[in-house]
């Protein structure tokens, strides 16, 4: 993620999404990736089911994305890759509420267990890795790819996390297929659309810093046609709130690459799309290790247009989603240690257009 930067470019890197061939989104590819199942770093100690359960539903939640973002100059996270999960239940998702999002930061020295010390190659392996079983004999769920524990009780072929995704796969094609020879490997219902997530250094223009204020002479044509009446006019341009600054500094930021769905800038400040809910120093816990967390990255709302959940009814939504992180990226092995995440919401009489 990190790069020297050019006179215009701000040290934010873009992330943007891409269609991938599968292998290139395998664990030993080391992506970044939208949705489908998740390519864990480490392949043992793994979250548990209640781990990855939502707190509001008690539902599993599903996989959303995944960052790799190694430190430079730190050798116990020379692999580093954060994991967001996030409830599908759209009535979780209220207003500023992060209590249905998880999200896990897993590391590795350049010497471990599961890879290879050289860089992956570049074209497709002889040999693909299963979907159903790590190389360290952890078994995962046909439908989310998370630890799966619980066996078809006919077939004992597959395996399950939690009954919800066994009576989803059920529904879906395993009951056509059990106690087949072979079980297909389809793509779950249950998961977001999958990406490669591909960054570039963001960079801005001269005339992409400037105020953008009400555009007057449209509300004059407006107000010529009776849509507004002068005083109202004069209202809008004399109060003009806070809130309206921000969302308009927000939309000015992200006009140059508006299709943007992530914002990574480790150490530095997040955009934020509202002046309610922005969390104050004490709002944002300290990592276990005793280290303050820091901001990672940010996912933004054009993300939810390509994972198809956009909706004007109950769905899941955010204006942003704030990843903090351990400032020290403390070593804790093999084992994937929760990070903070932080839901802001566009105010609600500033819905961007």
């Amino acid at each position: 993620m990190e790069a020297a930067k050019s006179d215009k470019e701000t040290g934010v890197v873009l992330g943007f999404v891409e269609e991938a061939d599968a292998w290139q989104l395998c664990s030993s590819q080391f992506p970044s990736k939208v949705g489908g199942r998740p390519a864990w770093l480490s392949q043992s100690d793994l979250p548990t089911l209640s781990d990855l359960t939502c707190a509001k539903c008690q539902l599993p939640t599903a996989f959303l994305l995944q960052v790799y973002a190694p430190v430079v100059g730190h050798e116990t996270s020379f692999h580093r890759t954060l994991f967001i999960f996030c409830c599908k239940t759209p009535t979780c998702h209220t207003r500023n509420d992060c209590q249905c999002f998880k999200v896990f930061r897993s590391q590795l020295s350049r010497k471990n267990d599961f890879y290879s010390h050289d860089p992956p190659p570049d074209e497709k392996p002889k040999e693909t890795s299963s979907n159903t079983e790590l190389k360290s004999g952890i078994k995962l769920c046909r439908v989310c790819g998370c630890p799966g524990q619980k066996a078809c009780s006919r077939c004992h072929a597959v395996t399950y996390c939690s009954k919800e995704h066994q009576t989803i796969d059920w529904k879906h094609i395993h009951k056509k297929e059990c106690c087949k020879q072979s079980a297909s490997m389809c793509i779950s219902p249950f998961l977001f659309p999958e990406f490669e997530l591909v960054t570039e250094p963001e960079e801005i223009e001269e005339k992409n810093d400037c105020s953008i204020t009400f555009d007057l002479e449209d509300c004059a044509k407006k107000s010529t046609n009776g849509d507004f009446h002068e005083n109202e006019l004069e209202d809008m341009a004399l109060h003009e709130t806070q809130d309206s600054k921000v969302v308009q500094r927000f939309k000015r930021r992200i006009s140059a690459e508006p299709h943007q769905v992530l914002r990574y800038d480790r150490g530095g400040s997040p955009l934020w799309v509202s002046t309610e809910h922005e969390p104050l120093e004490e709002n944002i816990p300290r990592c276990p290790c005793g280290a303050k967390r820091i901001f990672e990255f940010q996912v933004m709302p054009q993300l939810l247009i390509n994972l198809k959940v956009d909706s004007t009814e109950a769905s899941i939504d955010w204006g942003t989603l704030v990843v903090y992180t351990c400032a020290d990226s403390c070593d804790h092995g093999n084992k994937y240690v929760p990070e903070f995440i932080w839901k802001q919401d566009f105010s609600m009489d500033l819905q961007p257009v």
